[in-house]
């Protein structure tokens, strides 16, 4: 499962070069597709908006994918195909140093390498390649083509790219979930203390001062995630009152307007008005107004809704999704054969 953040981009089919093949699936599955219903070339893109906040990518070679956060919050999520035995790829922390949209080898008989994002100066790059279902690049992290022009588009030069191995990194970095595992600024996976000590919520604030707000709420774990600037500065334990009002992942934006009636666990009475955004798998729910039984029926501690109303702003995303927001130490969980000759690495 993935979950989404910001505005939907246009999936139309745009070939990076006439000589270049395209690889992997034309379009996005839906945001609900199991991780392990991803076949080779499968991809989930469910929307990006720079505005929303920073952007971090983490690839897992263990389970072939690259993960893709904005302000925290899953927003993508592809197969991908890594280095082969003698041509392994690096694990570490890196950025993006170069962006060549019609990028060819100098090293390997000028072969095509579409939407090429540089990582280290020698030789390792993101780019649109073959996918056979297991590491077989010269080193590079290779995407369906389709996936990595939408990469190609949302992100930035000096954006952190973190590639993860087990064995070498936390488990969260190499099951990635729903809400980003590593800071966006430094690429470390903060050591963040659990709820399970008993208490209700935990807010640190101080962890990142400024930025826009994204909320992550899972109904397995019953817990709402608060991040900033794409940094975790909250969480919180939650009830829902009555049978489940909904399955899936589901994206909402918060409007200027308030909902009708009164809140009583709202400061003043008052809730924000949610809109529903329309995602693979969920397009036709675009604009719909989130009802208020369903805000009635979360329940958080008080204290804590005190510390997050006034970080409320027109345009913050809250995503709701059965997925799991707890570590995880298998990659089953949701997101939430197409194949073609590689062109080999750089």
């Amino acid at each position: 499962m993935v979950a989404v953040a910001g505005l939907l981009l246009l999936c139309s089919i745009a070939s990076a070069s006439a000589t270049a093949p395209f690889w992997g699936a034309k379009q996005s599955r839906s945001v609900d597709t199991p991780l392990g219903e991803l076949g080779p070339g499968d991809w989930i893109w469910g929307g990006d908006d720079k505005a929303m906040g920073p952007m971090v990518a983490v690839a897992s070679i263990d389970e072939q994918r690259l993960y893709v956060y904005r302000n925290g919050v899953l927003v993508a999520v592809s197969t991908i195909s890594t280095g082969k035995p003698g041509h392994e790829t690096p694990t570490g922390v890196f950025t993006i140093l170069e962006k060549d949209k019609d990028h060819h080898s100098r090293k390997y008989n000028n072969a095509p390498m579409p939407y090429e994002e540089r990582l280290t100066w020698d030789g390792i790059a993101i780019h649109a390649g073959g996918l056979p279902g297991y590491p077989e690049s010269h080193g590079c992290l290779h995407l369906p083509t389709e996936f990595a022009r939408l990469l190609f588009e949302s992100t930035d030069m000096g954006m952190t790219v973190v590639i993860a191995r087990q064995g070498a990194v936390p488990m969260a970095l190499v099951h990635p979930g729903v809400v980003s595992p590593v800071d966006p600024r430094s690429g470390k996976h903060p050591d963040m203390p659990s709820l399970a000590d008993g208490r209700e919520y935990r807010w640190t604030p101080e962890l990142a001062e400024e930025g826009p707000i994204s909320l992550v709420l899972s109904r397995s774990d019953r817990q709402l995630v608060v991040l900033r600037g794409g940094v975790e500065i909250g969480r919180s334990r939650l009830a829902l009152g009555g049978p489940p009002r909904s399955s899936g992942t589901h994206v909402y934006v918060m409007s200027p307007a308030y909902m009708d009636g009164t809140f009583p666990r709202f400061p003043g009475g008052k809730a924000p008005q949610w809109h529903a955004y329309p995602v693979p798998g969920h397009e036709s729910e675009g604009g719909e107004v989130l009802d208020a039984a369903t805000i009635d029926s979360v329940s958080l501690p008080p204290a804590f809704v005190d510390h997050v109303y006034p970080l409320l702003r027109p345009g913050t995303i809250l995503v709701a999704t059965d997925a799991p927001i707890l570590p995880a130490t298998t990659g089953g969980q949701k997101v939430r054969v197409v194949d073609a000759e590689p062109p080999g690495g750089p």
